[in-house]
């Protein structure tokens, strides 16, 4: 890439900034986004002249535009610390983020909840259990007559065995 003379290079630069305040109050070109690659597009410039050069031998030069890509980049921060966002695909991703982050949130609540339920219907079907063999109980023949339930002792056969000491 041979040089530009200064009224090209003026004419460029008067260009990127008409791009940059386009670009920054959220006109974007379909399909465009709000970047440098963008930014040299709608300027009609080489996106290289944004970046910084090696020399032959070995040193780095700042590109003829990077002072301009780097205002460009503060300005986009600055409007993105604002809460302003001029790349509506930019708007549209921290919304749906906020969004998933509410919706985990809901999650981790109903997980807990749910948790707390089945807790509750543990104990709630114990207790029920419970109280059906009390009625069962209560509802014996023994239980209506008063009548102490007793157990009966099964009786040892004859000739069998008996275990351990009867003293």
């Amino acid at each position: 890439m041979g040089q530009i003379s200064s009224s090209e290079r003026r004419r460029n630069e008067e260009a990127i900034r008409a791009a940059m305040d386009r670009l920054l109050r959220g006109e974007l070109p379909p399909g465009g986004r709000c970047d440098l690659k963008t930014l040299a597009a709608e300027a009609g410039i080489n996106r290289t002249g944004f970046y910084s050069k090696k020399n032959p031998n070995g040193t780095v030069r700042e590109g003829p535009y990077q002072h301009l890509a780097k205002d460009f980049v503060r300005r986009l921060k600055a409007l993105h610390e604002a809460g302003t966002l001029p790349d509506p695909r930019d708007a549209q991703i921290a919304r749906l983020k906020a969004e998933i982050d509410a919706l985990r949130e809901h999650a981790a609540r109903q997980s807990e909840a749910i948790e707390k339920l089945s807790e509750f219907k543990i104990l709630a079907l114990s207790r029920i259990a419970a109280q059906h063999e009390e009625i069962i109980r209560q509802r014996s023949p023994q239980a209506a007559t008063g009548t102490p339930t007793r157990a009966r002792l099964a009786a040892v056969p004859r000739g069998g065995q008996t275990i351990g000491s009867c003293s």
